[in-house]
């Protein structure tokens, strides 16, 4: 990865910074976009600390025009694209009954629009560089999700526009990794919107069990260094995938159970 330009969404915090992180150790060059400039700042300040070029881009991914400034802010720098990673995300917990459009809505033009946007500006230059996309999805992609509807919606999506992208590249060099944390020790529980819009607060479920930021962010760059395809993380995510194949309906009430025994479930 050395001299490598990474363009990384949601970089301020969890498995984004984690992968600015290690992208730098490794002597990439690392452009970090987000949403909150003082956090992101800090971020970079960390980051900068390894020896690596940093460029810090404030990027709301629901804005296209925002997601058009941040590629172009790049090349200027840079001049040239290697790596982009998806990463930036948002999710929900309400049963779909309750829930406001507008909650979908917002999960959607984040999680799903919001890496159409980078990956539409960023593809020319990535071509160029046979250079890689990455989609930091979930195994909500796989696997519907009760009380995360909007969620699991926005990760099927993701993954379709990944894997019809990867095919339409099949000849050009263009590498495509659609990767699948499991539940992650990260701030995106304690962001996560209600039925109105709100945040969740604080997470119900037990952060200290989960595979760590960082343990993701390993996976993903070697991921993107062995140019595989697809990254399903943690022996409990690939299990829920493999049977989901075959034994859907026992699987869809394992879900089920296994969401409603959370603190303040919504199906108690």
């Amino acid at each position: 990865m050395k001299n490598k330009v990474v363009i990384i969404t949601g970089a301020s915090s969890g498995i984004g910074k984690a992968c600015a992180i290690n992208m730098a150790q490794k002597g990439a060059k690392v452009v970090l976009a987000a949403r909150n400039l003082d956090n992101l700042t800090l971020a970079a300040q960390e980051i900068e600390k390894l020896g690596t070029e940093v460029l810090t881009v404030k990027c709301d991914v629901a804005v296209e025009s925002d997601c058009k400034n941040l590629i172009e802010q790049s090349i200027n720098k840079f001049g040239k694209v290697d790596v982009l990673i998806n990463n930036a995300g948002i999710s929900m917990r309400a049963i779909f009954n309750d829930t406001e459009l507008s909650v979908i809505k917002k999960v959607m033009d984040i999680n799903f629009w919001g890496a159409v946007y980078c990956t539409k500006y960023a593809l020319p230059h990535l071509l160029k560089t046979k250079g890689s996309v990455v989609g930091v999805s979930s195994i909500a992609g796989y696997v519907g999700l009760p009380a995360r509807t909007g969620y699991s919606a926005s990760k099927y999506a993701m993954q379709g526009f990944l894997d019809a992208l990867r095919t339409e590249n099949l000849k050009t060099g263009l590498h495509v990794l659609v990767a699948c944390p499991g539940f992650t020790a990260s701030n995106i529980r304690n962001t996560a919107l209600t039925n109105d819009g709100s945040a969740q607060g604080e997470t119900p479920r037990n952060e200290e069990k989960m595979m760590s930021a960082e343990e993701v962010a390993q996976y993903i760059v070697t991921g993107i260094i062995k140019r595989k395809r697809t990254l399903v993380l943690t022996g409990q995510g690939k299990l829920v995938v493999l049977l989901n194949k075959f034994f859907p309906k026992f699987v869809e009430k394992q879900v089920y159970n296994k969401m409603a025994q959370e603190p303040d479930s919504p199906f108690k």
